[in-house]
């Protein structure tokens, strides 16, 4: 566990709650907006503490990574087919991509994984897990933190009661196969039962690009003040009209307690 620590301490620099910017949409997007030209639209990222990314476009990632102060990388080791929104799949069917020893070799500080559980059917949840924990088991080996990344399976978003109780279980699911952090979607006034419910950080995530910036920062200092230990966006930051100016302003509501009000207004977002 030396090892897991040792790295995972990293992403809370200076003691401050880390803010991830992802960057792995092409994997079940295509040439998404905002990361059509990849390389410089990735570089405009570099004051995050942390990237996600997928493991073969770190080729493309410039000179993201290099040099002091540089974000650590986070590389996404499985393909879940429940990330494919424009295709409106879904079951969840997941599949290994990369092994953990060839995500070492690239470079990456951190490794993640889906989840996605209760989809109706034993056999597939099962099948899931094994993917998962096989994942965490290969993880473990190299001492490198596992976030893990639990996604709602079917339309389960459209109730907000049920989808609550959802995330809350399956993080700490999640965390009982063997991750260290998890990065998940905010529930709303009870998320605080989401960050209680798990002896590991939970970053939220941003999801989809909102259409003014202050409302994302609104929901940064939300998941923050229900106990979320970070964030992890990518549309608002990668979509926003200027991406570096916006990831400023996340960095001072998720590490410096600034209102998103102030923030939005000294950095002139609109």
């Amino acid at each position: 566990m030396i090892g897991k620590q040792i790295r995972l301490s990293k992403f809370f620099r200076d003691g401050k709650f880390p803010v991830v910017v992802a960057v792995d949409h092409g994997q079940t997007f295509g040439p998404m907006e905002g990361l059509v030209d990849f390389t410089p639209a990735v570089e405009k990222a570099r004051q995050a503490d942390a990237v996600l990314l997928a493991p073969q476009m770190v080729r493309f990632s410039g000179n993201l990574f290099m040099g002091k102060g540089a974000p650590a990388m986070i590389v996404r080791l499985n393909w879940n087919s429940i990330h494919c929104e424009p295709w409106h799949y879904k079951e969840a069917y997941t599949t290994k991509i990369v092994s953990a020893l060839d995500a070492l070799t690239v470079g990456a500080d951190a490794m993640m994984a889906s989840l996605v559980l209760k989809t109706g059917n034993e056999e597939h949840d099962t099948a899931n897990v094994s993917v998962f924990a096989g994942l965490s088991e290969e993880i473990g080996r190299l001492g490198i933190p596992l976030i893990g990344e639990v996604f709602p399976y079917g339309n389960l978003r459209s109730d907000p009661e049920k989808f609550h109780n959802y995330i809350k279980e399956v993080c700490r699911i999640a965390c009982e196969l063997g991750a260290d952090a998890v990065k998940t979607f905010y529930t709303g006034e009870r998320f605080h039962e989401v960050t209680e419910g798990s002896p590991i950080p939970i970053f939220g995530l941003g999801a989809e690009k909102l259409e003014n910036p202050t409302d994302a920062l609104v929901l940064a200092e939300k998941i923050i003040k229900g106990g979320g230990k970070g964030v992890v966006f990518g549309r608002n930051v990668i979509q926003a009209d200027n991406p570096a100016k916006f990831l400023q302003a996340l960095k001072a509501v998720v590490q410096e307690g600034a209102k998103p009000a102030d923030v939005a207004a000294e950095f002139g977002l609109k």
